[in-house]
């Protein structure tokens, strides 16, 4: 923990990231638990005073993935007085035997700047910070009790992502670069947490002229086999 010294880094800011994954039928967060503490928590850091905050972003979003180039968007700056809780910071600290006296910077009011990305569940192994025991994959509806105002943050990355769901998902990293369209659907279905209409869905997503169209995915009886498709460049 000696990188996290007080001249280093940008007081009363910091970055929370909320990691969204897809495995094939459950949309996913990356979450983490503090060591000794019981307190779960979004991946997130402070800002250097020698870097911009969209690089601290990315380089948390690397450390935690193992991923680079991936879709990163930031969508909200959370401020509020209620989120203030220097008492969960403190035990944190200490759950990590570390002095509260020389890292009292970190006890006081942050805002923070929210991100969301999209990662290929399949491609990652996730890695905890260094005041972390673990980080595991949680599904949307079976979140863990999180920190401060985490879960209105999640809330907050969902509603921004729904939005935005067709002007985003040519960027997104939620799937393999060939797909079908069943597969897509998956993804939209998850997101949005709704069945949707086989016919209508093609019809739209084919109507959106952001789909090439390749061989077909023979798996079985080859009169049913899917087409593959991936996204334009």
């Amino acid at each position: 923990m000696e990188n996290l010294k007080n001249e280093e880094f940008i007081h009363h800011l910091s970055y929370d990231s909320v990691i969204f994954g897809f495995n094939g039928k459950l949309l996913k967060i990356l979450v983490l638990e503090y060591h000794n503490t019981g307190l779960f928590a979004l991946p997130g850091g402070f800002v250097k005073r020698n870097q911009s905050l969209n690089e601290a972003a990315k380089e948390g979003l690397t450390k935690r993935t193992g991923l680079k180039n991936v879709f990163l968007e930031q969508f909200y700056t959370f401020g509020e007085m209620e989120r203030y809780d220097g008492n969960a910071m403190k035990h944190i600290l200490e759950g990590n035997r570390l002095d509260t006296g020389k890292n009292r910077w970190m006890l006081d009011r942050f805002i923070t700047v929210a991100y969301y990305a999209l990662i290929n569940y399949d491609k990652v192994t996730p890695v905890p910070d260094e005041l972390s025991d673990s980080i595991n994959w949680y599904a949307v509806d079976e979140l863990p009790p999180l920190m401060m105002d985490h879960k209105e943050i999640v809330e907050k990355a969902l509603e921004v992502l729904r939005k935005n769901l067709d002007r985003k998902i040519v960027g997104m990293n939620l799937l393999p670069s060939k797909f079908t369209m069943k597969h897509l659907q998956q993804v939209y279905e998850a997101i949005l947490g709704e069945d949707l209409r086989r016919t209508t869905f093609q019809r739209k997503m084919l109507s959106l002229n952001v789909l090439d169209r390749h061989e077909k995915l023979y798996q079985g009886k080859a009169h049913k086999a899917p087409y593959l498709y991936s996204f334009k460049q």
